[in-house]
């Protein structure tokens, strides 16, 4: 459920109208509903109240500390994948004993943060970084608590870029080489070996992968038990998708999720950390545009909108599709127009969806892309010197901006001229 509805016509972020924000902050802007984060933070944790778990909300989705802020007061975790998203989360009130630390490339001062700051986790994804991680600990007289993030090579299905349990993608421990992992993390001196983490994918729409990675990952938990290996955790990652409107199969619902999980995990005895990132922020937020033009070429409709590839990437980069709804409710009679729904960057690809069928729509007009939420403004960029898109969050009947829209002085202050060339 998301809380973006019209009443008498018009558009609304729970009690707020988009073109209120519009009119007062400009577009584009991402807008976020309080009520959504909340509702879908609540509907995935609640599925697991009955069993020892963490849910560590995937900073990576949408990175925004105002954001992290209302998951902190409901007692979320975090899963961070750099420093940055370290200090945004610790910042955002979440404590270092809710939050694990993933990713493949973690720096020793990277590592140096997180031990000072007492994280749950940390996810080691190869054998260069135990070490690296021995010798961080060992520098501050302490020890790392770590499970590795094993490769099941299962795969998942859905777009490539975002499919990451296959042997050949960059993540994780080789399943044949997990073994051998752990005996030499607990051959150092500053490891303490707690679990085994795996993350398969993102946006999956099936339960069967999951279903599968979580039998092999716990028939590997119990050889480890047997090799003398305290295993106390078993992180299951995020991946769960979600609808983005375009009549494709429809994931399972959490509560189908967390059923399964209960079920394949009964008997390991293990504390449950998860990974939800798209499934709590996804259907929270939309991208609110509005148009500059609307061109007909004779072949073509298009609609040229001020948001552009740089503030939304996932059309270019993942073919991804995105619900796109006037502000404005048409009228009872009116008749649709194909329109290719485009933006000012100059480049081809900056193109959010050819042939949509959508009301006819003119210069100044309003329209919302669904779904935004995630991915969306955590991605976006200053390509062609455009300002990042500013972002602002709904309460009730009220909003505040949390991300400012930079001004072009803002921007080049950042950058120098070589005294050579002055």
């Amino acid at each position: 459920m998301r809380h973006f509805d019209f009443r008498n016509g018009e558009m609304y972020a729970e009690d707020v109208a988009l073109s209120k924000i519009a009119a007062e902050v400009g577009t584009p802007v991402y807008v976020y509903s309080t009520a959504t984060f909340e509702r879908h933070y609540k509907v995935f944790s609640e599925v697991f109240s009955d069993v020892q778990a963490l849910v560590a909300y995937s900073v990576k989705a949408n990175s925004n500390i105002a954001v992290l802020a209302t998951l902190a007061k409901m007692g979320c975790g975090a899963d961070v994948v750099s420093g940055g998203e370290l200090i945004r989360a610790l910042s955002a009130g979440i404590p270092g004993s809710k939050i694990v630390f993933s990713g493949v490339g973690k720096t020793q001062n990277e590592m140096k943060l997180a031990l000072d700051a007492g994280i749950r986790i940390f996810n080691v994804e190869s054998l260069p970084e135990l070490h690296a991680l021995n010798d961080t600990a060992g520098s501050l007289g302490k020890k790392a608590p770590i499970a590795f993030r094993v490769n099941p090579d299962i795969s998942a299905g859905g777009h490539e870029k975002i499919s990451t349990g296959k042997a050949e993608n960059k993540f994780g421990i080789a399943w044949d080489k997990a073994e051998e992992a752990y005996a030499l993390a607990a051959s150092l001196d500053h490891i303490d070996v707690k679990g085994v983490d795996v993350h398969i994918g993102s946006q999956i729409d099936s339960l069967d992968p999951f279903r599968r990675t979580i039998e092999k990952i716990g028939d590997l938990i119990g050889r480890l038990r047997k090799s003398g290996h305290n295993i106390q955790s078993f992180d299951i990652g995020g991946g769960l998708g979600i609808p983005y409107g375009n009549n494709e199969k429809i994931p399972p619902h959490p509560s189908e999720y967390g059923a399964m999980v209960k079920e394949a995990t009964r008997g390991l005895d293990v504390e449950l950390i998860f990974e939800p990132g798209r499934m709590v922020s996804g259907n929270s937020g939309v991208l609110l545009s509005k148009v500059i033009y609307a061109k007909e070429t004779g072949t073509r409709n298009f609609l040229i909108i001020d948001a552009a590839m740089n503030d939304l990437i996932r059309p270019a980069l993942y073919d991804a599709f995105h619900d796109i709804e006037p502000v404005k409710a048409p009228g009872a009679d009116f008749e649709e127009k194909l329109y290719d729904v485009v933006g000012p960057v100059c480049e081809t690809g900056d193109t959010f969806t050819k042939g949509r069928s959508l009301p006819p729509m003119s210069a100044d007009d309003l329209l919302v892309f669904h779904t935004a939420g995630a991915y969306g403004a955590a991605q976006a960029s200053q390509y062609n010197t455009r300002p990042l898109v500013p972002e602002v969050m709904v309460n009730g009947d009220v909003y505040e901006v949390i991300r400012e829209r930079p001004s072009i002085e803002d921007i080049l202050k950042t950058e120098r001229i070589p005294d050579w060339l002055t």
